[in-house]
């Protein structure tokens, strides 16, 4: 599965986000070889989801990956140019980032961490610098999120506000100065 064109670097990517800098944070470009990290990642954010469930972990395994490769081949077609990026901290990879810069507004597509760094700022620190670049470019910033996820009081602390119920998800919406 092709993730990006093949002339595109891994190389690091500077954006010029100080709080997710001084949080130890830095950016590459996903390539195929982050594939089984990316699915490895999406698994955990499914994990108490799935927990009720009484299948095998084998056969949870087989359902997180398929879910995993349907939802990133749709991410890819829906938003061909958007910025898909794994999040570093220490050179080690341990979430990603896939944000589209649109004329209107900066919709934030996916961020995700792995359960050891969640809850730990560095969510904050990279939110912050993405409303701080959307309110120099006189954007907005919206979002999808599940109802029960833990980041809803991140988003609304950062003053995100629910625009429409989609079911499982609420598309949020952030405006400089509201």
């Amino acid at each position: 599965m092709n993730v990006q064109p093949t002339n595109m670097s891994s190389a690091p990517v500077p954006f010029g986000w100080l709080r997710a800098a001084g949080a130890g944070l830095g950016f590459r470009r996903i390539v195929d070889a982050d594939l089984a990290f990316l699915a490895r990642l999406y698994a955990s954010t499914r994990t108490s989801e799935l927990a009720a469930f009484p299948w095998s972990e084998a056969e949870k395994a087989g359902f997180l990956d398929m879910q995993f490769r349907a939802q990133h081949a749709h991410y890819q077609a829906q938003h061909p140019d958007a910025d898909w990026l794994v999040v570093m901290q220490a050179g080690v990879d341990i979430g990603r980032l896939y944000i589209e810069r649109r004329p209107g507004q900066h919709g934030i597509i996916d961020i995700a961490f792995l359960p050891e760094h969640r809850g730990r700022g560095v969510g904050t620190a990279l939110m912050r610098d993405l409303l701080d670049e959307a309110a120099e470019a006189g954007k907005a910033v919206a979002l999808h999120v599940e109802k029960f996820n833990p980041a809803m009081r991140l988003y609304r602390r950062l003053g995100f506000v629910t625009e429409e119920d989609k079911g499982v998800y609420d598309l949020m919406r952030w405006r400089a100065g509201a």
